[in-house]
């Protein structure tokens, strides 16, 4: 049973004139709807803190995250008020379990004012964060330092690539989804022109997103120059990263989907019967499923799902969740096409595809509870967080294009089965699968015998007949649509789809580069607690000790400032029993926090004075019940150790 649709009066443009608006307002939406992306992982402390003053010059700046980062030696910068670097240039992997933690050194002997902390790293789902705070030594200070205003990610190149991504998303859907289309629900599509040109737009699409792509990662995590994306070093840096071998492979993995077009559209599409077809289907279906799924899966290995909560479930259900995307909404694409653009489309088709539509929205209902369960966390996050409100749109949406869907489906059961043929004009050429009426003239008009001049001897004449020509073409399409009102009602209710799926996109792209909401909630807290904690105090400790021997008696006290995880200074004076300062034969001083087995770590002391002794390089990882841990040794056989239990926030 067929429904047969009119055919354009210019076969050779309007199929392109169609598929390439698609492409093109889904990445004009991109554009407009991208420019709201912000990063994934989150600074949620320093030592020293954002505005802290200081006493003495720390001997290492850190800064922690919400989530594993990648940085280089020069990610995190330090400046003199006078604008020279301050830090040493290289990094130091603070991280302990849960804990993402990384510092640099400070050079010795800086002067006392404002200093200025520049950052900048990549999430582990490959966003690109940015950042600076200060600090002061002694005093605040004016300051020469001038940061650029461009975050990173930012600028012409971050919209570049926020379109890039955009328009990989779309070409990914048309292409896996239209091939689908044409294989499960429409065999005889794949001899049709327009449905062969949409699903070659998409594969042609997504080659050149991903190639922009894989040449503007460089610049959107690094510098932000576009000029930086033609420099061979800054690609080979990006080849070595994650989101570098997830898009070499996607640019492999289409080079496969290339040969399976050209089967589904060459040997594929000239088999004359479903018999002859058979022996095709079953390799197109398993190389297809593999190749699709493996360019989903650079998708999940690279971004959300790839970090987090569960990883290893969240990654296969990612590309399930795509999967069924495309089938869905580029399965709708390339039905789309057939109803403007083929000649006719069985209705038994369209049944099919609505059956797989179904199953889609299935397998989105299921991925999509989870993945919102994974990324949101909470009720108050689903409304509190940019991440959460986007979800709730995104979901809106879908039960718009559902709401379509319906009425697409009554439209569908409403289709004759089989649509007369509309013969053709007088003088016109019938259609291919019309008739044309008896005595119709199908010839085309030229000179005639005894040497009178045809009609196309004369370009007036030759151009009111095309004029004509294109006037009955006109009046044919609306008598053929006028016949078939559920076919006109269907390619509305199509359209609309198309519409809304468009705009579903750009909303799904761009929550793919927001802020989970429970990263953000986490973030949140932390800075929360960060703001309102209790001000930084010295620890001081005084601990009696007797080593055994003559003058082996007096008192150890020791100051830790300020007090807290991270660096700190320690002061460690020694006094006698008169409270004399008293220099004795060795000191040692450690720290060992028992509940997480870290220690002892062990702290260097350089001698100031008699019985006084300073260091700058006490680092206690994180916060807890440190136990402190002092020897004293008065002589060559006389010594003893004390050890005292203290509070680091």
């Amino acid at each position: 049973m067929t429904a047969d649709a009119p055919r354009p009066h210019s076969p050779s443009r309007r199929p392109h004139r169609l598929a390439a608006l698609l492409l093109l307002t889904a990445a004009l939406l991109g554009t407009a709807l991208c420019g709201a992306a912000s990063a994934h992982s989150a600074l949620t402390g320093s030592d020293p803190a954002d505005g802290a003053v200081v006493a003495t010059a720390p001997q290492r700046v850190t800064l922690t995250f919400s989530e594993q980062v990648a940085l280089g030696d020069d990610s995190i910068r330090v400046l003199e008020p006078s604008g020279k670097r301050a830090d040493t240039g290289e990094l130091q992997d603070l991280c302990s379990g849960s804990l993402v933690r990384y510092g640099v050194d400070l050079r010795d002997g800086l002067p006392k004012g404002t200093y200025t902390v520049a950052w900048q790293a990549v999430s582990a789902d490959s966003h690109p964060i940015s950042g600076a705070f200060s600090f002061s030594i002694g005093a605040p200070s004016a300051t020469a330092v001038v940061l650029p205003e461009q975050r990173a990610g930012g600028g012409a190149v971050g919209v570049l690539y926020d379109v890039g991504r955009y328009v990989s998303y779309a070409g990914f859907v048309v292409l896996v989804g239209g091939a689908a289309f044409v294989l499960a629900c429409w065999p005889r599509g794949a001899g049709v022109r327009p449905v062969q040109r949409l699903v070659a737009y998409g594969w042609v699409t997504l080659t050149a997103a991903t190639l922009a792509l894989l040449l503007l990662r460089g610049p959107y995590t690094g510098s932000g120059e576009l000029g930086d994306a033609f420099d061979p070093g800054v690609l080979q840096g990006v080849l070595g990263t994650k989101t570098g071998a997830a898009l070499t492979s996607r640019l492999l993995l289409v080079g496969a989907a290339a040969l399976f077009v050209a089967v589904l559209f060459g040997p594929y599409a000239r088999r004359e019967g479903p018999g002859d077809r058979r022996d095709l289907v079953f390799g197109l279906g398993v190389g297809g499923t593999v190749v699709a799924a493996g360019l989903a899966g650079t998708w999940a290995l690279s971004e959300h799902a790839s970090t987090g909560v569960q990883p290893w479930l969240a990654m296969p259900l990612d590309v399930l969740h795509l999967l069924a995307v495309a089938g869905w909404l580029g399965g709708l694409a390339a039905l789309l096409v057939a109803l403007y653009r083929a000649p006719s489309i069985e209705r038994a088709a369209v049944l099919r595809y609505s059956r797989l539509a179904f199953g889609a929205v299935l397998v989105l209902v299921v991925t999509g509870l989870y993945q919102s369960w994974r990324q949101v966390g909470s009720w108050t996050a689903l409304t509190g967080t940019a991440y959460g409100r986007l979800l709730l749109a995104k979901v809106a949406l879908i039960a718009v294009l559902l709401g379509a869907g319906w009425v697409s489906r009554r439209w569908t059961r409403q289709l004759a089965g089989t649509l007369p043929a509309v013969p053709a004009e007088p003088g016109e050429t019938a259609e291919p699968g019309e008739t044309a009426e008896p005595g119709a003239d199908d010839a085309v008009p030229g000179p005639v015998a005894d040497g009178v001049p045809g009609p196309m001897d004369d370009p007036v004449r030759a151009a009111q007949l095309a004029r004509q020509r294109a006037a009955v073409a006109v009046a044919r399409e609306r008598r053929v649509r006028d016949a078939d009102p559920a076919r006109a009602g269907l390619r509305r209710s199509v359209l609309a789809e198309a519409s809304v799926v468009v705009v579903l996109l750009g909303v799904t792209t761009v929550l793919t580069a927001t802020e989970p909401g429970r990263t953000q909630e986490r973030a949140d807290r932390a800075q929360a607690a960060s703001a309102t904690a209790v001000p930084d105090r010295p620890v001081d400790v005084s601990l009696p000790f007797d080593t055994g021997g003559p003058n082996g008696t007096g008192t150890v006290r020791l100051s830790l400032d300020p007090g807290r995880s991270g660096g700190n200074s320690l002061r460690v004076a020694v006094d006698g029993p008169d409270g004399r300062p008293r220099d004795v034969a060795e000191l040692k001083v450690s720290f060992t926090l028992d509940a997480q087995r870290i220690g002892p770590l062990p702290v260097p002391l350089d001698r100031d004075a008699p019985g006084r002794w300073t260091a700058r390089s006490a680092q206690l990882p994180m916060p807890g019940d440190w136990r402190m841990r002092v020897t004293v040794r008065t002589s060559d056989i006389d010594q003893t150790t004390i050890d005292k239990n203290v509070k680091i926030g």
